[in-house]
């Protein structure tokens, strides 16, 4: 007999697999040759029972996904007022490549690409290298096994990655980069190329949802307050211009990514990973968001609905 979340998650992407508009992302050559039917959703519930319909198995490139995880590590090792010396916490209410700066010259939070690049410029690290194996190793145990890089999507992304290396620079002028603009440019192209499943995504989620502990392994992997400072940022700032709306019809925490996966979670619950290449306008999958806010209407998993939804 199918497990009811099962069967929500089967009926949502059923129900939402005739939306058809939208685009795959364009500006990075790999991404634009994605198969755009590629559709899959998974939840992770905080004890770890994993639930998936749809395309669970298909790798794809984190891209923005691993801006709140990347946080979190810079957050554990630094803390939280020493990484918000450098970026902002507001959300900028702009595009996800804009130059948006705060009066203090800081990018306006770690989920747009100037803040990003800024965040993955704390993690510690002799080289760029050195770098991006601590970030490897984190979103690892975040997903809770071994991640590799799509290395044809990381030589798209340095091949096309102008407008984040100006970024990098704008940053660097500001004072609010640390290191070298090559370094720092270099380690973010690689984060965003690491390949992940919904699964392992919905895995991710879940481990901010439980406090900082992976569901799947046991393994502690940030304190309970890094995972609370992450969500918040992700509650305010992971839908880029599309948050404020995000937060009103659906009301998880969340963050996109332009390959078009979708991570989300319910604080105590669950995580959800979802896939699903097409994008609107704004960088967002559009069927993601679809099954998303759908799932969330249907099944009370509105953080401010006062019905209990389901968990795991």
């Amino acid at each position: 007999m199918t497990h009811p979340v099962t069967l929500a998650l089967e009926t949502v992407l059923r129900r939402t697999a005739g939306e058809t508009s939208g685009a795959t992302a364009d500006y990075i050559p790999e991404l634009a040759a994605a198969d755009p039917e590629g559709f899959g959703l998974a939840a992770v519930g905080v004890g770890g029972r994993v639930f998936s319909a749809g395309d669970t198995e298909r790798a794809f490139t984190i891209q923005s996904i691993s801006k709140p995880f990347v946080y979190a590590l810079a957050l554990s090792e630094l803390g939280l007022d020493r990484v918000h010396e450098h970026v902002g916490f507001e959300p900028s209410g702009e595009a996800f490549n804009a130059l948006s700066f705060d009066p203090a010259g800081r990018p306006s939070n770690p989920m747009i690409n100037a803040g990003a690049i800024v965040t993955t410029a704390l993690v510690p690290g002799v080289d760029a290298g050195e770098r991006f194996e601590r970030i490897r190793s984190a979103l690892g145990a975040f997903a809770g096994r071994d991640l590799g890089v799509d290395e044809a999507v990381l030589a798209s992304e340095r091949a096309t990655g102008h407008r984040n290396r100006g970024l990098a620079e704008l940053t660097k002028a500001s004072g609010a980069l640390v290191g070298e603009v090559d370094a720092a440019t270099d380690a973010y192209f690689r984060q965003c190329s690491v390949r992940v499943t919904v699964i392992d995504v919905a895995v991710m989620a879940a481990t901010l949802a439980g406090g900082g502990v992976n569901p799947v392994t046991q393994v502690r992997v940030v304190d309970p307050l890094v995972a609370r400072h992450t969500l918040a940022l992700m509650a305010s700032c992971g839908m880029y211009d599309h948050s404020g709306e995000w937060g009103s019809r659906v009301g998880l925490p969340a963050k996109s990514g332009v390959s078009g996966g979708i991570v989300a979670a319910s604080p105590g619950r669950f995580g959800l990973g979802v896939f699903s290449p097409r994008l609107d306008a704004i960088g967002n999958s559009v069927r993601g968001v679809a099954a998303l806010q759908l799932l969330s209407e249907e099944h009370g998993l509105h953080l401010l609905d006062p019905s209990p939804g389901f968990s795991g």
